[in-house]
């Protein structure tokens, strides 16, 4: 679609100046959005083989809960997994590719806690207390593929809007205004010669 504006020659400067840092504009563009892409898919790796071995881990925390659950009553059972101490959780920010991208850290790598005397208790205490920083670094993982999904979309999006709306406009618009210069240029060479034909034969 062409732009409304004066066909002169200043705003052909402009225009080509303006094309040209669209085309320079594209191309980081294009290249971060293929980085982005390579980053987001290695994350997507890493993210589902971190929850599958999370889910696993949880099968094995569950059965030991369920054969703690077989010989003692709920009620002490539920006290139990439900007695860790209170953990302190801090935040870092990794900048990539202008993303602030989340990892969660707690101050302990696991909890402490007091052995029972019901041996699958202990290990499923023990298999959570195992858990708990894979937990936190699959939340982290899964927080940065958010927010690197977004900004690969958003990216498409302005690469997309670069390569079919803005340059085409503004190479249609070039054209239109070079073509408008010559057409004016030759109306001139016209009249110029059609003066000299009127000054030459009054002389």
């Amino acid at each position: 679609m062409k732009l409304n504006v004066n066909p002169n020659r200043m705003q052909l400067l402009r225009l080509k100046k303006r094309l040209s840092f669209a085309y320079r504009g594209h191309k980081l563009l294009k290249d971060k959005q293929e980085e982005l892409m390579r980053y987001f898919m290695k994350l997507t790796r890493e993210t589902g083989g971190l929850r599958r071995e999370v889910e696993e881990k949880f099968t094995s925390v569950y059965r030991y809960y369920l054969g703690a659950l077989m010989r003692e009553n709920k009620e002490s059972v539920e006290a139990a997994v439900t007695s860790f101490p209170e953990v302190k959780l801090s935040v870092d920010v990794v900048n990539k590719m202008n993303l602030r991208l989340p990892v969660f850290r707690s101050e302990k790598a696991g909890f402490d806690y007091i052995p029972y005397a019901d041996v699958n208790l202990n290990l499923a205490l023990d298999a959570f207390s195992g858990l708990f920083p894979m937990l936190l670094e699959l939340s982290g993982k899964e927080k940065a593929l958010e927010l690197t999904a977004f900004e690969l979309q958003r990216t498409r999006r302005r690469v997309n809007a670069l390569e079919y709306v803005l340059i085409p406009s503004l190479k249609e618009t070039i054209k239109f205004i070079g073509d408008r210069l010559n057409e004016l240029e030759r109306e001139n060479i016209t009249r110029l010669m059609k003066i000299k034909e009127i000054v030459t034969a009054a002389v």
